[in-house]
């Protein structure tokens, strides 16, 4: 369900004002595309880690144990490779969106959500 106008502009003074009262929370909750898992890297980690169970069991049937324990480490790897996040370079907290000074501090902050809500709550039938 899409949002009206009125509502995506709340959301959007609401997430500036987050931005501005508390720019480190706003940071690690904000959704960011970049720093997700990629499908790409599932795919390569886990051909990766298919690699190091087949080495893994061709050196027990080889009963070879350094063979077994590099593919262990070539499948280890591969699990490591698939669930991580690639390292990306960010230009900071809020990456291109202006964020306005705190003036008026949580109290405003509060005050301001509770005046949109009494608003909305007017603006309904």
């Amino acid at each position: 369900m899409a949002l009206s106008e009125h509502e995506q502009r709340l959301l959007d003074q609401l997430e500036q004002q987050l931005h501005a009262d508390d720019p480190k929370f706003a940071h690690s909750m904000a959704s960011n595309t970049r720093g997700s898992m990629s499908t790409r890297r599932v795919v390569i980690g886990s051909l990766i880690t298919i690699a190091g169970i087949l080495v893994l069991l061709a050196g027990i049937s080889q009963q070879f144990i350094l063979l077994g324990v590099a593919g262990f480490l070539v499948m280890g790897a591969g699990v490591y490779f698939a669930t991580t996040k690639p390292k990306s370079i960010e230009g900071g907290p809020t990456a291109g969106r202006p964020v306005k000074p705190a003036s008026a501090g949580k109290s405003g902050f509060m005050t301001t959500l509770e005046d949109k809500w009494d608003e909305r709550k007017r603006d309904q039938p």
